[in-house]
């Protein structure tokens, strides 16, 4: 069984990736949601006694998508850098380590929330920084998801920022909260990829489908 889910939006057949990114095949893109590089150093900068290396493993994990998926592009649908205070001198040599590795690679950053506050990445790093909606083929990028009857009039939106998550139950009060994507008519939410970054649960409703992220593979929940 393949650890990813197959969907088709927008007339594409997409991947949706236990590692909370998707692939695109027909236009050789990941596209992942909220990084929040710099989310640990902001909070030990107001005096919180949280671990670092988040921003170490993030980009580890970006490292691995793109030494399996080999993509042209990286999108980022918004929250690249958490916060300004965050932009510390590790932060920012560890992206610049980052970026130096996957040179080949065209990166897109669509300003979301956090970086009106923290800022774009910096320049020498490469990455074009754009506003919502940004069009690529068949797919509106964006950070904010839109609501019922305020859709793109003309592109399939691909969306962040709610840090979607689902909560299942078992026979014996057994529980499980797991990240996931959410689709619906028009749009699709992506996880957030930062490993230091909480969860939204959303409701279930009429068109709404999740795809849990869990056990290194990512599966369709019936009844949701």
């Amino acid at each position: 069984m393949s650890p990813h889910a197959t969907v088709h939006w927008a007339g594409e057949a997409l991947h949706l990736l236990p590692a909370h990114a998707i692939w695109w095949p027909a236009g050789q893109t990941l596209f992942i949601a909220d990084l929040h590089l710099g989310k640990a150093a902001s909070y030990r900068a107001l005096g919180q006694p949280v671990p670092g290396g988040t921003t170490r493993d993030n980009l580890a994990r970006l490292d691995a998508l793109i030494e399996q998926h080999r993509p042209q592009r990286l999108v980022c649908l918004g929250d690249f850098l958490h916060a300004a205070s965050g932009r510390t001198p590790a932060v920012l040599q560890a992206l610049s380590d980052w970026r130096a590795r996957h040179r080949g690679v065209a990166m897109t950053l669509v300003r979301g929330n956090h970086d009106d506050r923290a800022g774009d990445p910096p320049p020498e790093a490469g990455i074009e920084v754009v506003d919502e909606p940004w069009l690529l083929g068949p797919f509106a990028c964006c950070h904010h998801p839109r609501p019922d009857g305020d859709r793109h009039p003309t592109h399939f939106i691909l969306a962040g920022h709610l840090h979607p998550v689902i909560h299942l139950s078992g026979r014996a009060r057994d529980a499980l909260r797991l990240p996931c994507f959410v689709s619906e008519p028009g749009q699709a939410v992506l996880p957030a990829f930062g490993a230091f970054t909480g969860g939204h649960a959303l409701p279930a409703a009429p068109d709404r489908r999740f795809y849990a992220v869990g056990g290194d593979r990512v599966w369709e929940v019936p009844g949701c």
